[in-house]
């Protein structure tokens, strides 16, 4: 009978991680997160949420242990995480796990990297760390995904697993870059499980405090890991104690098993999805759906009418009210419609697909796109209700002029492991997104530099092209 507790199941799992490393094929794919991160932050360095943290970091001063992005020379390592964290989430364009539907690395990323930074680790322990912090981050999650509920009991009661699960997650990555023990990887855990917090408010009601949330995971973290080392210490029951970070924020209905089911023999992290496109993520398979009725030629001009069907809870978010999604107000609320998205992918849009042009004010009131969105019928869909949260599938029927219906199913989110994008294309994704902050022969080197970092023996390669730069043409949106 195993006599330890969950949390130091996992910093044992950590601290052999840090020993041996993870292997080539998830320091590959940890690889790809730290450039995802890095793209998405450059792209929202003008984001007001970034302007505010960053004017903090600034006036706060200190130490020049690690790079923040956007401000002169180097910041502490919790500011700079503070900052990287915002920068990460800001956009909403980060990794997303499913079920648990959490975005792991805009926490994991941040604080691992102003670690590793200031200790001047090599790029293959910042790899080990990041995939085992992603990992025990979408972990945690999944110990709050009620499979009866078909959704997550931190979500349903308003809470965001991904800065709550995310500080526990990142604290893991930057104690082990600290070269702490399996003891001192699950004090800083411990500790961290009460830094992370997330109130999602914000979603139904207004404020920009939700992109701040990884920042202040990632902070947590960092400093989590700090008093861990410097000899303050957790509760070893953190997660599945009577008063730990389950049944605090989840009362009874929690899985803790999920936590440990086949811990280091199955890995979570190659499952985490990609954004291929800056809008919410249950919007991407009609968006797929489109794209596809576009590549086989259909012109929209030719449309009598489109029906999209979705899971009937993403259509809470993407389909209704009806007459606020076929007109958003904005391009940020454009972000977060299914006709919308589906009119502006069928005409043609930026990027990917979609990109960050094609959610601006100015792009949400384009009269072609809103004739087409009008046009879209957003109804629940059975089969896709099946697999979702495991998927956020979608049908896209159209009716032609000349009587034709023709009809795309997309089972399978691009951006996934049944769908994943090339690297090719998430170097294409971080040069776009990095458009206003670098030369384009800059970001292409930098994606090579990052897709290397296994064999870096330290991160200045990586860094040092980012601390000259500075915020540039103003970000109009957030998706």
């Amino acid at each position: 009978m195993n006599d330890r507790t969950v949390v130091q199941q996992l910093a044992e799992f950590a601290e052999i991680a840090r020993l041996c490393g993870v292997g080539a094929e998830l320091r590959a794919d940890a690889a790809r997160r730290v450039l995802d991160v890095l793209g998405n932050s450059l792209a929202a360095l003008n984001t007001s949420p970034a302007v505010a943290v960053r004017a903090l970091v600034d006036e706060w001063g200190g130490r020049p242990h690690a790079t923040a992005l956007g401000l002169p020379g180097r910041s502490p390592q919790p500011s700079a995480a503070l900052l990287g964290g915002t920068l990460a989430h800001a956009m909403d364009f980060d990794d997303t796990h499913l079920p648990s539907v959490l975005h792991p690395s805009a926490s994991v990323v941040p604080a691992a990297l102003a670690v590793a930074e200031h200790r001047g680790t090599s790029g293959a322990a910042l790899l080990d760390a990041v995939a085992v912090g992603i990992e025990i981050t979408v972990r945690i999650g999944m110990a709050g995904y009620d499979a009866a509920l078909g959704n997550s009991v931190f979500f349903e009661r308003g809470l965001h697993a991904t800065a709550i699960c995310g500080a526990v997650g990142a604290a893991a990555a930057a104690a082990m870059l600290s070269g702490l023990d399996a003891a001192g990887i699950a004090h800083a855990m411990a500790i961290a499980a009460s830094m992370g917090s997330g109130l999602l408010e914000a979603n139904r009601t207004g404020g920009t405090v939700k992109r701040v949330h990884c920042g202040w995971a990632a902070h947590g973290a960092v400093v989590a890991a700090g008093l861990a080392r410097t000899g303050l210490t957790g509760p070893p029951t953190v997660l599945e104690g009577r008063f730990g970070l389950l049944q605090a924020f989840c009362g009874d209905r929690t899985d803790i098993g999920a936590i440990l089911a086949g811990l280091g023999d199955h890995w979570e992290l190659p499952g985490v999805f990609f954004k291929p496109y800056p809008c919410n993520h249950f919007t991407h398979a009609g968006i797929d759906a489109a794209l596809r009725l576009r590549a086989r030629g259909i012109d929209p001009h030719d449309i009598e009418d489109l029906e999209l069907g979705a899971p009937t809870a993403a259509l809470r978010t993407i389909g209704f009210p009806a007459a606020a999604k076929a007109v958003p107000e904005s391009g940020y609320h454009a972000a977060f419609s299914g006709p919308y998205t589906v009119a502006a992918a069928l005409i043609g849009g930026g990027g990917l697909g979609l990109f960050h042009e094609d959610f601006t004010d100015a792009a949400a009131r384009d009269p072609e796109r809103l004739a087409l969105a009008a046009k879209v019928r957003c109804v629940p869909d059975p089969q896709c209700d099946s697999t979702f949260p495991h998927q956020f599938p979608a049908v896209l029927t159209a009716r032609l002029r000349n009587g034709h219906r023709i009809t795309e199913r997309v089972e399978v989110n691009r951006g996934g492991p049944g769908n994943p994008l090339s690297p090719q294309e998430l170097a294409t994704k971080f040069r776009l997104n990095t458009a206003s902050a670098l030369a384009a022969e800059v970001a292409d080197r930098l994606s090579e530099t990052t897709f290397r970092l296994a064999t870096a023996p330290n991160l200045e390669p990586l860094l040092q092209p980012l601390r000259d730069v500075r915020p540039g043409r103003p970000a109009d949106h957030t998706g």
